[in-house]
C-alpha cells in the first residue's frame, strides 16, 4: 500500500503535541526524529550500546522531524491538520516553541515504511519496569517488570518524559492490591504496567476506538487481561467506578475538565497522577484540581512537560 509521508518541522519540546495532532489524521502511524534521541543512544544512557553509527545522524540539529503516514485519500487533510498546528501554537502563546512548523510531503511505499518505523523504537528503563518492543530481544533481570508493546500500538511508548514520569511516578504511590484507573489509556502502557507492580485490577478508558484496541492487545501480549478491563468511554460517563490510585496522562485542558470527576471516581485518600502539561496551563491544572477537593502532593518537570500527584 502506498502512503503520504507528511513530515512537520517543528522542537523537541514540541513534538509530543505535533505527533498528537497528526495521530487524529491518520492510522498508518507517525514517527517522531529528534536529534536528542541520538545524543542519548551515543552516551549508553538509554540502556542500549550502538557500535556503528551513520555519521549523518550526528550533525547537531535542533529542529525535529515528525512524520505522519496517510492514506492518499485524505491528501486534502493536511491544510486542516497544519490549521490545528497553527491554532495549538496559537493557544500556547510563547510558552512552548513549535518551531518553523514547515511541511513537506511525498508519496513512499507502505512496506518501507513498517521497517523503518521499528527501527525507531528501543527498550526504555523507568525504574523496575523496562517498555521493550516486542520485535526487540531483551533479557529481563531479576528486579524488572517488562512491558512488550506490539507493533501495532497506538499511542505511548514511554519515550517522552509524560510517560515516563508517570511510570516513575505510579512506582513510588502504587500499593498492591490496588484499583487503578487509567483515563486516556492510549496504548495501555499505564495500566499494563499498573498491573505488572502489583494491582489487583486497573479499568483502561479512552474514547479513542484505535486506542482501545491497542490497550486490549498489549495487556494480552503482556498476560494480564485477567486484571484489566478496556473500555471506549469518557470518564465522565462512568459513576460507578472507584479507584485507589488514578492515572492521566492527556492535554491540561482536558485534566481541568476532568478535575471534579476524578475526585468523585478515588476512594477516600486515593491518589491521582496527572501529566500532559505544559508550564502555561499548570495554574489551570492546579486551580481545578484544588477547586475539586485535592491536596497536592509532588510536583515534577521534564524538558518543557509537568507531572503532578494530588491526594483526594
Amino acid at each position: 500500500m502506498k502512503y503520504i509521508e507528511l513530515t512537520v518541522r517543528t522542537t523537541s519540546e514540541a513534538s509530543e503535541v505535533v505527533a498528537d495532532v497528526l495521530w487524529g489524521y491518520t492510522e498508518g502511524g507517525v514517527a517522531v526524529s529528534d536529534y536528542a534521541d541520538v545524543v542519548m543512544l551515543q552516551s549508553g544512557r538509554s540502556g542500549v550500546y550502538w557500535d556503528y553509527l551513520d555519521e549523518a545522524l550526528t550533525a547537531p540539529r535542533t529542529d525535529v522531524l515528525v512524520k505522519a503516514f496517510l492514506d492518499p485519500a485524505r491528501e486534502g487533510d493536511i491544510p486542516s491538520v497544519m490549521q490545528e498546528l497553527y491554532a495549538c501554537r496559537d493557544r500556547a502563546q510563547g510558552s512552548l516553541d513549535f518551531g518553523t512548523l514547515e511541511e513537506s510531503k511525498k508519496l513512499i511505499d507502505g512496506d518501507d515504511w513498517l521497517e523503518i518505523w521499528k527501527k525507531h523504537f528501543r527498550p526504555i528503563h523507568i525504574g523496575h519496569v523496562v517498555v521493550v518492543p516486542e520485535w526487540i530481544e531483551y533479557r529481563k533481570q531479576p528486579d524488572e517488570e517488562i512491558i512488550l508493546l506490539d507493533s501495532n500500538m497506538a499511542f505511548g511508548t514511554g519515550e517522552h518524559e509524560t510517560t515516563a514520569m508517570c511510570v516513575g511516578l505510579m512506582q513510588e504511590y502504587l500499593r498492591a492490591g490496588d484499583t487503578v484507573l487509567d483515563v486516556g489509556c492510549g496504548s495501555g502502557i499505564l495500566g499494563i504496567a499498573a498491573a505488572k507492580l502489583g494491582a489487583k485490577l486497573c479499568y483502561l478508558t479512552d474514547i479513542d476506538p484505535v486506542a482501545v484496541a491497542s490497550a486490549k492487545h498489549n495487556a494480552q501480549k503482556n498476560g494480564v487481561e485477567e486484571k484489566v478491563v478496556v473500555s471506549e468511554t469518557n470518564l465522565v460517563d462512568d459513576t460507578s467506578l472507584k479507584a485507589h490510585l488514578l492515572l492521566a496522562n492527556i492535554t491540561a485542558e482536558v485534566l481541568a475538565m476532568l478535575a471534579p470527576a476524578a475526585f468523585s471516581h478515588l476512594h477516600a485518600g486515593g491518589t491521582a497522577i496527572l501529566s500532559g502539561i505544559i508550564e502555561d496551563r499548570l495554574p489551570a491544572v492546579k486551580e481545578a484540581f484544588e477547586k475539586a477537593g485535592f491536596t497536592l502532593l509532588k510536583e515534577r518537570r521534564e524538558g518543557a512537560w509537568y507531572a503532578l500527584v494530588w491526594r483526594s
